[in-house]
């Protein structure tokens, strides 16, 4: 590992490639152009430039704003834009989904996911995005495994400037965001404020959100050298909704929502009013660019980030000695689960851009030191306020090189080849929450190789590519199994062991873009083929993770369509569709099985000799992936009349096919197809020095009743008692309304 890690860093000061695609690029947009894939190198991919990203409200988080890209689905647990909201690309859900800011990964090194409610309006600081589907470029970092989206914090100023954003809408959402910077100094310096805080009660009950974030930079650029500082703190404060509610429920109460639900001593139902996760989050950033000549750059970073939080329920008639208390019998309990962790990382990429061909190399390292316990802050099985009954620690460890280059021949061809290495290494210690031991070691070593062609001419652009990638399974999914191996070893099975395999897939994109005047189009096919994938199987843990499991052979292929088209100066029209299949081969589905539905106790039985865990199966043969339309699509309607170029309005919808909450492809757990559509106002005009835009967007126009995602758990009884079925539902908001006043002076 040593030996890896000396070498990968060297290759990271020593390699020197060659060619990119400009001859020079400015020292502050360096920091990404290593991660991004260029103009000749053939990955499918969208870009959202700054402007089009200021026009979303700020009171959406990220993934709102990008949903209207190719096979993109979005949802928020609250039904509104704010809070905790989820998105897929291709059905690849979030913990596949690798995120960057400024080249260092967002994405949790113990769960893989990137929770967005952490980072609250971060579209307002944002310079542009990269939305990358499929593999897409190994330098993206660790976990890119069905899409990447590559953010970049807003470029340097020129000059000094000062923003104030306001944004409002229903269900008393409401945002603030101010934004000041001095701009480029004569020597060189530089310096950047912006403070954004939000505000919902949610469309569910319950649904409430309370969230801040600071982002402040100061640089210095000269010559051919640049330093940048970069902090980012974000700060949230939420209802809890990741229960969701059940079908039957729905059809009485759309907005009812279980959590934090308890009777007094009267019996009168009531809601603890702290039902509330919470979270902060540090990141710190300290970025070199060095251009050594304009066709050789090196840029190194260094991150460190620092989260903690806990989130808080009520707990009913619960067995005390579940929590370490010396008493029998049920009793009600107040409780945190809680989280103390810190990540450094290492990111440092050299990247040569000459005429016909460019490269770059570089290295990424990380070590993420994770704390996980519990307290009691109060139970009526008496005085135990302040007790800890468990803590845990998750240690991981990675390092990351990789080597890319393009080259033009025959003046239209680009050849492509990137390789990847990843080395993982995990521990985990302690007890868990039920008192299970995690005790799990574990290490992976990965290469991901990808190729690609691409040929342009004129308004032309077809490529065609192939890449191979590995996936290493999360905290989360390890823990429900180390906790079921922990059942088995106690039932008499003594050769138990954690099972679960690490994912691969190769994924090929062959495509065609036109880009002309008043016209452009693109096809992309496409074949995600996985051994071993990570899947959910339609269930989630006690604070909301989807739980996972391994399927043998499973894929994912479709055809996006997309097109704009502008028949006259004050009309414009956008749209896309994707046509997917995603299938799981000779699909198993185990189900919990307990010995009666009052014990509720696993079941070990004696086969061949050994002792094994019971589990009854359902065949279903080839099924299709839970949470995976097979349709999706949009359209966009603008219009700019009176012949003033900046005032728009017009319609966006967007179309989602029928989705499963399981893997079993059955009919009575499946969520309708739904199609939704918006109405938008917006225009921009110039007092003086003050650039003003103002924007009223009216979401969900038609009032649809639909939800958006659901999970579902089932059990079944060795007594032939009926099977145990547990569902959550999350309803999106009915017509609602947000406006939104930017002034930039």
């Amino acid at each position: 590992m040593r030996g890896f890690i000396f070498s990968a860093t060297l290759l990271a000061f020593i390699s020197t490639a060659v060619a990119a695609q400009e001859k020079s690029e400015q020292l502050d947009s360096a920091v990404v152009s290593v991660s991004r894939a260029g103009r000749n190198t053939p990955v499918t991919y969208t870009f959202i430039g700054r402007e089009q990203l200021r026009k979303f409200p700020v009171t959406e988080s990220l993934p709102m704003a990008l949903s209207m890209q190719p096979s993109v689905v979005t949802t928020n647990e609250g039904g509104t834009g704010l809070g905790y909201s989820k998105m897929t690309v291709r059905g690849s859900k979030g913990s596949q989904i690798n995120v960057t800011l400024n080249g260092i990964t967002l994405n949790d090194a113990e769960s893989q996911e990137v929770f967005w409610v952490n980072i609250p309006a971060l579209s307002d600081i944002l310079g542009n995005v990269q939305l990358q589907r499929g593999l897409g470029t190994s330098a993206n970092g660790a976990g890119a495994f069905g899409a990447s989206i590559n953010m970049s914090t807003a470029y340097v100023h020129s000059s000094p400037y000062s923003r104030v954003a306001l944004s409002g809408g229903s269900y008393n959402s409401g945002t603030l965001s101010v934004a000041a910077g001095t701009g480029l100094s004569k020597k060189g310096f530089y310096a950047d404020l912006a403070f954004t805080y939000g505000t919902t009660d949610g469309y569910i009950r319950n649904a409430w959100a309370d969230a801040y974030s600071i982002f402040g930079v100061v640089g210095w650029m000269r010559n051919n050298n640049s330093v940048k500082f970069t902090f980012l703190r974000g700060n949230q404060h939420t209802g809890i909704t990741w229960e969701g509610i059940s079908a039957d429920k729905m059809k009485e109460d759309r907005t009812y929502n279980p959590a934090g639900k308890y009777k007094d001593g009267d019996g009168n139902v009531c809601y603890y009013d702290n039902e509330s996760d919470n979270y902060a989050q540090n990141h710190y950033q300290l970025n070199y660019v060095h251009q050594f000549d304009p066709s050789l750059t090196w840029t190194t970073t260094l991150d460190y980030t620092k989260g903690d939080g806990y989130y808080e329920q009520y707990k009913t008639k619960k067995e005390a000695a579940g929590y370490g208390i010396p008493a029998s019998g049920l009793y009600d309990f107040i409780t945190r689960k809680e989280m103390d962790n810190g990540c450094a990382v290492l990111n440092s990429t050299l990247k040569y851009a000459g005429n016909d061909f460019n490269a770059a190399a570089g290295v990424y390292l990380s070590d993420y030191d994770g704390d996980h316990f519990g307290d009691i802050l109060w139970t009526s099985a008496g005085d135990y306020a302040g007790k800890e009954w468990y803590r845990n620690n998750g240690r991981k460890k990675e390092a990351t090189a990789f080597v890319r280059g393009e080259y033009t021949f025959l003046r239209n061809f680009t050849g492509y080849a990137e390789m990847q290495y990843r080395s993982i290494g995990l521990r985990m210690k302690g007890l868990d929450d039920d008192f299970s031991d995690l005790a799990y070691s574990r290490n992976w070593n990965f290469f991901n190789p990808r190729a690609g062609l691409t040929y342009r001419i004129g308004s032309h652009r077809a490529y065609a590519s192939v890449a191979l990638g590995h996936r290493e399974p999360g905290r989360s999914d390890l823990k429900e199994q180390i906790e079921m191996v922990n059942v088995a070893k106690a039932g008499g099975d003594d050769e138990a062991s954690v099972t679960l395999r690490p994912e691969r897939m190769i994924d090929t994109e062959i495509g065609y873009e036109f880009s002309g005047k008043s016209f452009s189009a693109a096809i992309n096919i496409y074949s995600m083929e996985y051994r071993d994938m990570l899947l959910e199987n339609g269930r989630i843990s006690d604070s909301g993770y989807a739980i996972k499991e391994n399927v043998d052979r499973s894929w994912r292929r479709g055809v996006e369509l997309s097109g704009g088209w502008k028949p006259l100066k004050w009309v414009r029209a956008d749209a896309n569709l994707t046509l997917s299949s995603n299938k799981i081969k000779d699909y198993v589905y185990l189900l919990d099985t307990y010995d009666n539905a009052s014990d509720w106790k696993h079941v070990v039985q004696i086969k061949d000799g050994k002792a094994q865990l019971v589990q009854l199966e359902e065949k279903c043969g080839t099924t299709t992936m839970l949470m995976s339309p097979s349709v999706t699509g949009m359209f966009k309607l603008a219009f700019s009349p009176f012949r003033k170029k900046n005032l728009d309005f017009g319609l966006t919808g967007k179309y989602v096919g029928s989705q499963y909450w399981d893997n079993t492809a059955n009919s009575d757990r499946r969520i309708p197809a739904y199609f939704v559509a918006s109405l938008f106002v917006e225009d921009s005009f110039d007092i003086g020095k003050l650039r003003i835009f103002g924007g009223l967007k009216v979401n969900n126009l038609l009032n649809k009743e639909y939800y958006a995602d659901a999970w579902v758990y089932r059990a079944a009884f060795l007594d032939s008692s009926p099977q145990y079925v547990e569902e959550g539902l999350f309803p999106q908001a009915l017509r609602n309304f947000s406006i939104l006043l930017r002034v930039e002076f």
